[in-house]
């Protein structure tokens, strides 16, 4: 991205003044990630970003990836870019110093995996799926699979992909036809074809691990008849020696809309050994463990198209001079005046500021459940900090990625006819950021996720888990008159959201499809509530800054002026998801199959 630039302050005023991340990297005992070293840490990988990667993303995307006879070479700079990464250390950070890593948190990790993906969302991808991978062996593997595969992950010598979908079977795993048997030694052979795999051939690693997901001959139909398994593209040794070919094979890749540096390949199994992960059958339940995270790292995706949108716009508005401003000549030597000075620009930017900032806010929040449920050894604390995380995951995947397409569509609207074409970046970051609604779960699998599994399916318990908390906060600044009229919108919106619940529940009881009908609606309506929620805390720590004498007061005067435009502006399309949330299932659902189409 030309103008991008990691937001290292932006992070860090989200982690250290308004998520207390000293305090908290303190108390799960990561005491190497002190204030000074996540800074150090923060510099070099901002460095890492700008210089290395943002400068490959565009050539990345005019050549894309490269399929003959199986072999798949990625764009020129990839392949020297991750050797850099890997020798930087970089791949080891958030795993235990036992099996090469450095034993930071999960937060710090992913912070940094925003702005790699702001600068190159195509090479990002490739150390991204690993990280599914490394997790799911460290949660469920053998202490022989770890052996075999993980000291190599960790390094980042060889790289892991998830193989999950299939071409007749996108979302609804249970129709899988790929297949495993066991073989006399233990190990299984799988055959069968998985298809949009990324990363999941290249030429950047050593070897591919592959988590896939099959059926034993005698397996129960449907998602209970799903078993995992782990399946490398080289034979591995019981000591993680790098061995002869195993049967898988990339038959083809995608020619695709967009991220056309990242490979995503149609995957062939002839016979290929693997090794079973967790117990027979049960592999959706270990399948979760990648597919939570990977959903937060999906969320990522969007929160850092938006990001690079939004440095882009702002870039160009400040310098394309367009009409003179209503209010007032701003340029007198020029012959017209900066687009920044007319209003439905400012409504495009702050747009974007506030999804950014707000939707950051949201995304290091969960990052920091997620540093408690790995690491904290009060079970009270990681039950709590689980089911808030139960809750925002399909909302920080849904809401940050659907918001991405607003404003990276207004990157390109502020550049005019010069965001439609190449030289500016704006399309390519529309066109990249396009999947990331589709991938880890449609918005559509996200929002039944979260209406039907997470709040009607614990009886609303994980809703009231994570509202409690909110209107606590709300009722804790009651004495900060300035902040009453936020406040009181969202503990008023808090109100709104149990009672919408209620009467979706009360619907559903009679028609269930009443839940598939709102279900959309009301994930975006939790998105802006909880988004609201984190803009209100940040307004309050600015003006606490601004009391005390800061030394930069535009900082966080910007702060208070974006959490004005959130409020006035975004938070109020509540009222039209409610509409239509009350609308209920029937203007959807009587129009008859053949009414769709009359020519």
């Amino acid at each position: 991205m030309q103008y991008f630039k990691a937001p290292q302050k932006e992070a860090l005023f989200v982690m250290n003044e308004l998520l207390g991340f000293k305090k908290h990297y303190a108390d799960l005992g990561f005491t190497d990630a002190t204030p000074d070293m996540v800074e150090a840490i923060f510099s070099e990988a901002a460095k890492f970003a700008e210089n290395v990667l943002a400068p490959i993303n565009a050539n990345g995307d005019e050549e894309g990836c490269k399929w003959e006879d199986g072999v798949v070479t990625t764009p020129a700079g990839f392949k020297e870019a991750y050797k850099q990464y890997v020798d930087g250390g970089w791949t080891g950070m958030t795993h235990p110093e036992e099996l090469g890593g450095q034993n930071l948190p999960y937060s710090l990790g992913s912070v940094m995996a925003e702005w790699f993906s702001s600068a190159n969302h195509s090479w990002a991808m490739y150390p991204g799926l690993s990280q599914g991978c490394i997790e799911t062996l460290k949660e469920h593997g053998t202490h022989e699979q770890q052996k075999m595969f993980l000291n190599n992950l960790i390094g980042g010598h060889w790289t892991g992909t998830m193989c999950l979908t299939e071409s007749h079977c996108g979302s609804d795993l249970g129709m899988l036809k790929c297949k495993a048997v066991k073989n006399d030694d233990g190990s299984y052979s799988l055959t069968g074809t998985k298809i949009f795999i990324s990363a999941g051939e290249h030429d950047m690693s050593d070897n591919i691990v592959h988590i896939v997901i099959a059926r034993l001959p005698d397996a129960p139909s449907g998602t209970k008849g799903i078993s995992l398994f782990v399946v490398p593209k080289f034979h591995a040794g019981p000591e993680g020696e790098k061995l002869d070919r195993n049967g898988v094979t990339c038959g083809s890749i995608e020619h695709k809309m967009g991220i056309k540096g990242s490979a995503t390949c149609v995957i062939n199994f002839d016979d290929a050994k693997g090794y079973l992960v967790g117990t027979e059958n049960r592999g959706l339940n270990c399948m979760f463990t990648f597919m939570n995270t990977a959903r937060i790292g999906t969320g990522l995706e969007g929160l850092s198209a938006s990001e690079a949108a939004f440095q882009g716009a702002l870039a160009y508005a400040k310098d394309r001079l367009q009409f003179r401003a209503m209010t007032g000549v701003k340029n007198p030597d020029g012959p017209a005046d900066p687009i920044i000075n007319h209003p439905d620009v400012r409504r495009m930017l702050l747009t974007q500021k506030a999804f950014a900032e707000g939707n950051r806010a949201l995304a290091v929040y969960a990052m920091k459940l997620v540093d408690i449920s790995q690491a904290n050894q009060d079970e009270g604390a990681k039950q709590l900090a689980e089911s808030k995380l139960a809750l925002l995951t399909p909302i920080v995947k849904a809401f940050l990625t659907e918001t991405a397409q607003e404003t990276t569509s207004y990157g390109m609207q502020v550049f005019g006819g010069h965001g439609f074409i190449r030289e500016w970046g704006m399309e390519q970051l529309a066109r990249d950021t396009r999947i990331c609604t589709m991938y880890e779960g449609t918005t559509g699998i996200q929002a039944i996720d979260l209406l039907a599994r997470k709040v009607v399916g614990s009886n609303g318990k994980l809703l009231t888990v994570f509202t409690n908390e909110v209107k606590e906060y709300c009722k804790s600044i009651r004495d900060k008159s300035q902040f009453n009229a936020w406040s009181n919108s969202i503990d008023t919106h808090i109100d709104e959201w149990h009672q919408i619940t209620e009467d979706i529940m009360h619907r559903a009881a009679k028609n269930p499809a009443e839940l598939g009908a709102a279900s959309v609606d009301y994930l975006m309506y939790s998105g802006y509530v909880v988004v609201g929620y984190f803009w209100l805390q940040m307004a309050v720590v600015a003006q606490q800054k601004l009391d005390e004498g800061t030394s930069d007061p535009e900082f966080y005067q910007a702060k208070l002026h974006t959490t004005k435009f959130y409020f006035d502006r975004l938070l109020t399309r509540t009222r039209s998801l409610v509409s239509a949330m009350e609308s209920g299932a029937d203007n959807l659902m009587n129009m008859e199959e053949e009414q769709f189409n009359i020519v």
